[in-house]
């Protein structure tokens, strides 16, 4: 008999390559044939179809003068009734199987999906500014924060054609702020990322890249972009992005963590070519000079372009622990998650027209939250730890 190591390995030997959910109508023969197939060989252990409550909730919103009327029950069984003339509710829709997790499930047809899906934004978000989120084609590179930022969007009905890039593994200590399970450990974040977007939306359509965005694949990769989320770490490629969406009129933003708080950095080169990169906020720099950086240097550097006034005191003491009692500068999955919302936000109206600072937005809670922490007294007194904190850390 096998044991159960030997099994484990035979099964995460033979595990496929990561793809979408397989789209199936059973009013196609071939893909009722496929259906038949998978649940024959086992391959589907999971059944969820509540096509009919999909329907009641697409008729209410198509008729909504009608239902709280004592016989809008009558009209929406009438309106069953005429379905089943034209086929079996099994054969209205699709069965979008998802093979990592073995399930299907039935859902309407992606224009009534979307309807249904985005119902309840109506009309904080109107129907032309939701038909410009969900068909603008987004650019995401980096999956920590990015990760987030992309469910942000995704949930709040945007982004049907995105390009993913990242060539990292999810490992345990990513856990404290990306939205995941363990049983995604070892993945690839894009894969890890993928399986959440079409849990949400199957019709989604995204390329893959399970790489790093480097200078042989950035072209192909800006190639059609309506927006870019830049989430990279290493700052050569930060700045050949940014290149990248000069010479496209692609709008860039960018997210960063800082301590409970976050920013968000705007570069509007839709709108002007001119500004320099990150605003200038990290000098005159070129892709040589940004080259080679190790990873505490990128650590200083960052802090440099947030500002050490901007840093709060528990990063600021953190990030001068780093190679002694910390391996890494520190992350809040709560602060990733503020970051998010407020991307999703940022990207929507820029998408739309509407206007937005092209500069820097401060995401403070402890501004909002914390007595006196705006006082003349709190202010000053963290602008002398501040300068105190940039002559230890030579910034």
């Amino acid at each position: 008999m096998a044991s159960a190591k030997q099994l484990l390995t035979e099964v995460r030997d033979t595990q496929s390559a990561f793809s979408g959910p397989e789209l199936l109508r059973l009013s196609n023969s071939q893909d009722a044939a496929r259906l038949t197939e998978l649940l024959e060989s086992k391959q589907i252990l999971s059944v969820s179809d509540d096509y009919r409550e999909q329907l009641l909730e697409l008729f209410q919103i198509t008729h909504p003068s009608i239902v709280y009327s004592p016989d809008f029950q009558e009209k929406f069984l009438n309106y069953i009734t005429e379905l089943e003339k034209e086929a079996p509710l099994e054969e209205h829709g699709v069965w979008a199987y998802f093979p990592w997790n073995h399930s299907v499930s039935h859902i309407l047809e992606e224009n009534d999906f979307h309807k249904v899906r985005t119902a309840r934004n109506k009309n904080l978000i109107t129907e032309a500014e939701q038909d410009k989120f969900y068909n603008s084609t987004f650019g995401f590179a980096g999956l920590s924060v990015g990760s987030n930022i992309i469910i942000a969007i995704v949930l709040s009905g945007g982004a049907r054609k995105m390009k993913i890039v990242d060539n990292d593994i999810l490992s345990l200590s990513n856990t404290n702020r990306i939205v995941t399970s363990v049983e995604c450990l070892g993945l690839r974040k894009t894969e890890m990322i993928g399986r959440q977007i079409y849990a949400i939306n199957p019709y989604t359509q995204i390329e893959f890249i399970h790489d790093w965005l480097h200078e042989d694949n950035i072209e192909n990769f800006f190639e059609g972009l309506d927006i870019m989320v830049e989430e990279i770490d290493a700052f050569h490629i930060k700045y050949l992005a940014r290149e990248q969406c000069r010479k496209r009129k692609i709008p860039l933003i960018m997210a960063t963590d800082n301590g409970d708080n976050g920013m968000i950095d705007v570069e509007r080169y839709d709108l002007d070519q001119t500004i320099p990169a990150f605003h200038g906020r990290i000098g005159e720099v070129d892709y040589d000079k940004l080259k080679g950086l190790q990873k505490f240097e990128i650590g200083k550097l960052i802090t440099s372009y947030v500002g050490a006034e901007n840093v709060t005191e528990r990063m600021r003491g953190s990030l001068l622990e780093l190679g002694k009692t910390l391996v890494s500068w520190p992350q809040l999955g709560n602060a990733a998650l503020l970051n998010a919302a407020a991307m999703s936000y940022v990207a929507r109206k820029i998408l739309n027209g509407e206007p937005v600072y092209d500069n820097r937005i401060t995401l403070s809670l402890d501004a909002l939250c914390i007595p006196e922490h705006t006082s003349e007294e709190e202010t000053n007194r963290r602008k002398e730890t501040a300068k105190e904190f940039s002559q230890e850390y030579k910034i």
